[in-house]
C-alpha cells in the first residue's frame, strides 16, 4: 500500500499527500485534460502538463488528501480543504473524483463527510465553503446529500461552450454538521 489511512470511512479512505507524489501527479494531470473533469473547474482551456499540475498542487495550501479505495487501494481522486483561516475558522473545500467509473456510486459524499469531519472536530473549523459551477447538477445534489446549503452566486462568471454560467458558493456551519 502507497497511502496512508489517515481517515477512514466505510468504502474509502483519505491519505495525506504531497506535490511530490508521482502519481498524484500524473493523475491529475490526466483528470484535468479530461473535459468532463476539466469543465467544471472551468479549465479545460488550459494545457496540464506534469510540471503545471506539480505547481497547482504545490501552491494549494492546506490539508491535501488522496481519495482510494478501501478495496484494492485504487486511488480514485482527490479532496482538500485550502485557504484555512485558523483565526476566522474557516476554509474553502475542493475535491474531484477523477474516473469516469467511480463517479456518482456516492464516493463523494463519504469522502465530503469525512473531511468536514475533520474539518470541523480535529482542526476546530466554524464555516467551510465550497464553489461550484451552476450547471454542475450532480455536484450541487451530492453537496446538498451532505447538508451545504447555497450561500451566494456570482451571475455569469464563467464562459463555457459559448454562454455564460452562474457560480455557486455553498457552505456548513460546524453546528450544522452532522458527523
Amino acid at each position: 500500500m502507497r497511502y496512508f489511512r489517515k481517515i477512514v470511512g466505510e468504502r474509502l479512505y483519505l491519505s495525506p499527500f504531497d506535490a511530490d507524489d508521482t502519481e498524484i501527479i500524473a493523475k491529475w494531470a490526466q483528470w484535468m485534460n479530461d473535459r468532463t473533469v476539466a469543465d467544471y473547474y472551468g479549465g479545460y482551456h488550459n494545457l496540464v502538463s506534469l510540471a503545471s499540475a506539480k505547481k497547482t498542487l504545490e501552491e494549494l495550501k492546506g490539508c491535501r488528501f488522496a481519495i482510494a479505495l478501501l478495496d484494492g487501494d485504487v486511488l480514485i481522486g482527490h479532496i482538500s480543504l485550502h485557504d484555512i483561516d485558523h483565526l476566522c475558522r474557516h476554509a474553502f473545500l475542493g475535491i474531484a473524483i477523477g474516473e469516469e467509473k467511480h463517479r456518482n456510486k456516492g464516493y463523494g459524499a463519504e469522502a465530503i463527510r469525512l473531511v468536514l469531519n475533520f474539518g470541523f472536530n480535529t482542526l476546530n473549523l466554524h464555516n467551510i465553503m465550497l464553489s461550484v459551477q451552476a450547471d454542475n447538477h450532480a455536484a450541487i445534489a451530492c453537496y446538498k446529500k451532505v447538508g451545504f446549503r447555497e450561500a451566494g452566486r456570482r451571475r455569469e462568471w464563467i464562459f463555457k461552450d459559448r454562454k455564460y454560467i452562474d457560480n455557486l458558493y455553498m457552505d456548513m456551519l460546524s453546528r450544522e454538521f452532522e458527523g
